[in-house]
């Protein structure tokens, strides 16, 4: 199967993770995109979703499933994303499409984040993929001079020639050159820099499932 077959096959499979009458999580990216359009097959069984971005909002709704405000909402009962890494404790690191600080405070909304993701993305030790880290704007030099000193390389996300400018206003450093050992630690350090608004290391917010998508069907990981 391609790339695309098994991003809609762990698409379809997260729907039986759906729990009737309550609204669900939804998170963003290509693989999300295969679950939102899934979920339009059970959308009357649903109250509607909370999004963690502009583009997956704007899908849910073409669709016809109405989208909550995080505010409104005191609980759910899963959310469902996918990942850039995932490694075998269910520790991720996510932000590819920029929408890591949304995504994050939906996750945590959640009693279970259920990620979706083809099996390119299971890896031992975190970090081969460039950590995503959203930034306010002023302070992304002297962020990029603390991952030097833990041996990364930050780099600001540009868009059109431009720094990328997230959904909430602000920028994005791409770190390279890392190994995180221990994933919990490294969120909770990162994010008491000041200027850090979000680290793209999800291990506070770790997946409770994991649907992997691989050549022989879909994978059930359960952490």
């Amino acid at each position: 199967m391609t790339q695309d077959e098994l991003k809609a096959e762990v698409g379809r499979a997260a729907l039986q993770y759906v729990v009737a009458g309550e609204i669900v999580g939804v998170g963003t990216g290509s693989t999300v995109n295969k679950f939102i359009d899934a979920l339009a097959s059970i959308k009357d069984q649903i109250p509607g979703a909370v999004s963690s971005s502009v583009a997956s909002t704007e899908r849910l709704q073409a669709l016809g499933i109405k989208v909550l405000d995080a505010n409104e909402v005191e609980r759910l009962a899963v959310y469902i994303d996918g990942a850039d890494e995932i490694d075998h404790q269910g520790f991720m690191v996510k932000g590819g499409g920029a929408a890591l600080t949304r995504e994050k405070i939906v996750a945590a909304l959640a009693d279970r984040f259920i990620c979706i993701a083809d099996a390119s993305k299971q890896v031992q030790t975190l970090g081969a993929f460039p950590l995503p880290v959203e930034v306010i704007p002023m302070a992304a030099t002297q962020i990029a001079r603390r991952f030097a000193a833990k041996g990364g390389q930050a780099r600001l996300r540009l868009k059109d020639g431009q720094p990328l400018v997230t959904d909430n206003g602000q920028h994005i450093l791409d770190v390279t050159g890392l190994a995180i050992a221990d994933p919990a630690a490294f969120e909770s350090e990162v994010n008491q820099w000041p200027g850090v608004v979000t680290v793209g290391v999800f291990a506070h917010q770790k997946a409770a499932v994991c649907l992997l998508g691989t050549e022989q069907g879909v994978e059930t990981l359960e952490f």
